[in-house]
């Protein structure tokens, strides 16, 4: 039987991707020690890579497929075909930035003032592309972690260092002076695999679930038996994507409702709803929409 090889991010995306793949159908489990985690799928195989080394891995042939951050796909300059866009994270589920951070009290305003300055970060092909793209001269040094810290204790006159919100950064007495890069999770795909037609399929079921998946994530399925009578008045309360499910019910004055909505929407629309008279309102939890 023809297994897909499979790479699944190690380190801060492992358990989210871990849940995303429950979510899409799959049950990926994780043994101490060992980094290829076993996967209900028989036509599937599983393997932890660290994000930075999944497109080296993906292009050489050694996975098929594998999940990373475009920001190292980017650094590598990997030769991968990035099948699906993936917006999902450990804390807010929003795109990642790379930013050029200094101490709070540094004089370097912009990036021209890096000139002849010391550069720390684990993006090191990115920053240094960025530098040479606008004719800056600064030394780039390749920081192993507590890359925030070099900036505070004098090692570096500044970083570039991954971010989400920024509070972290705040918190460590930092300042942002300009964004290098934005980024994301993406699925890739050895180019050779996608030429297989086996492959492709089984990297587009992938794809397609993922997303499906991520789709659903903030969205609930709401049911509701209406009075007949406030049927306008309901269905004008709903948002849907296209348009609510209203059946008839054996009483011939009440309805059946469903729609699919944001699920923050709830704690304003179930009172309104009830204020229209529908009662048995349900919130149901989606998996997968398509």
């Amino acid at each position: 039987m023809p297994q897909l090889k499979m790479g699944i991010p190690k380190g801060s995306l492992e358990a989210a991707t871990v849940d995303l793949f429950g979510h899409a159908g799959w049950t990926i489990s994780s043994r101490s020690r060992n980094y290829f985690p076993s996967v209900d799928d028989p036509e599937m195989t599983c393997a932890l890579v660290r994000s930075q080394e999944m497109g080296p891995y993906v292009a050489s042939g050694s996975l098929d497929a594998g999940l990373t951050g475009m920001d190292w796909v980017t650094e590598t300059e990997a030769d991968v075909a990035v099948v699906s866009d993936l917006v999902y994270s450990r804390a807010t589920d929003q795109p990642a930035r790379w930013v050029l951070v200094v101490d709070r009290d540094s004089p370097i305003q912009t990036v021209e003032d890096l000139a002849g300055k010391t550069i720390a970060t684990e993006l090191v092909g990115v920053t240094r592309r960025y530098l040479a793209e606008r004719g800056i001269a600064a030394k780039v040094e390749f920081s192993w972690g507590a890359t925030e810290a070099k900036v505070v204790e004098g090692m570096a006159d500044a970083a570039v260092e991954i971010t989400e919100t920024g509070s972290t950064i705040r918190a460590h007495g930092l300042r942002i002076v300009c964004d290098l890069l934005h980024t994301h999770t993406v699925l890739i795909a050895n180019k050779d695999a996608l030429s297989d037609p086996w492959r492709r399929a089984k990297i587009d079921q992938v794809a397609l679930l993922l997303n499906a998946a991520l789709a659903a994530r903030n969205k609930v399925l709401v049911k509701m038996n209406a009075p007949a009578a406030r049927l306008d008045d309901v269905v004008a309360l709903l948002p849907s994507l296209n348009a609510p499910t209203v059946s008839p019910l054996s009483d011939a004055q009440w309805v059946a409702v469903e729609t699919v909505v944001d699920r923050p929407v709830l704690r304003t629309l179930i009172p309104a709803l009830k204020a229209t008279g529908a009662e048995g309102i349900l919130e149901l939890h989606l998996n997968k929409m398509v």
